[in-house]
């Protein structure tokens, strides 16, 4: 039976990712801090489960959570968090955290698990953006950063893996507004009706499984990523600046 490793699977689309590929049968490992929520979302699926309550903005810990999992077919990394306010105001500490889960994590994780799936010649990996990759953030200045990071790094692998004829696939996620606990934590809310989170889960696993290399959900959304590259970065920033704005009012 295939596995799937979910990061940040206690709430939000690692959650609802988790139900929908139980739903296809697949075997489930499930990580992230909150132990009790894992628990619960385990005892609701009709699959084999593995619970892993563990902190990965800890380095050594996704060290430690490779050597444990054995043999895996599908890697998710969805962990991750942001925060809302002006950077000379924002904590460091707080910031530090967010660059060591949204970034260090995911760049680990791919890593171990791309060279297991490239010595097999098989598997997924899909890593979580944002459609913030294609703007700059002011207000939430790190969060958009560390979500370039992520499309960039997935999309240079991307061709690697192209070129040595690879059968392994390594997919971006990229969507605007998604309903999920994450603007709880950033302190924000939406200025904008944010997709529903079941929805944007299954667009992003149907986008795996179809091997597409950047999954963004909608015609509007793929149209910001496009336009993004054409309007002047000043009027680029100055729109960022005023959604972020109102998300915080």
């Amino acid at each position: 039976m295939a596995t799937a490793l979910i990061t940040g699977a206690s709430g939000g689309m690692g959650r609802d990712m988790a139900i929908l590929l139980a739903e296809r049968g697949y075997d489930l490992i499930l990580v992230a801090r909150n132990g009790d929520k894992l628990k619960e979302l385990a005892e609701s699926l009709n699959t084999d489960v593995r619970v892993i309550p563990m902190d990965l903005s800890i380095r050594k810990n996704c060290y430690k959570l490779h050597g444990m999992t054995g043999n895996v077919d599908i890697l998710i990394n969805n962990a991750g968090f942001g925060e809302w306010g002006e950077f000379y105001y924002t904590s460091l500490h707080k910031e530090l955290n967010m660059i060591d889960l949204n970034i260090s994590a995911l760049h680990i994780l791919t890593k171990l698990y791309l060279r297991d799936f490239v010595k097999k010649n098989r598997g997924y990996i899909l890593n979580v953006s944002s459609l913030a990759t294609f703007g700059s953030g002011p207000l939430m200045a790190t969060y958009y950063a560390t979500k370039a990071y992520v499309y960039k790094l997935t999309t240079a692998i991307n061709e690697e893996l192209r070129v040595r004829r690879s059968k392994v696939r390594i997919s971006v996620f990229c969507p605007g507004p998604v309903d999920t606990g994450f603007n709880d934590r950033a302190g924000v809310s939406f200025s904008v009706k944010p997709l529903n989170s079941m929805e944007a889960s299954r667009i992003a696993l149907r986008g795996m499984f179809a091997k597409k290399m950047v999954i963004i959900p909608s015609f509007s959304e793929k149209m910001v990523s496009i336009l993004s590259g054409f309007v002047p970065l000043r009027i680029v920033l100055m729109v960022c600046y005023r959604i972020q704005h109102n998300k915080g009012n």
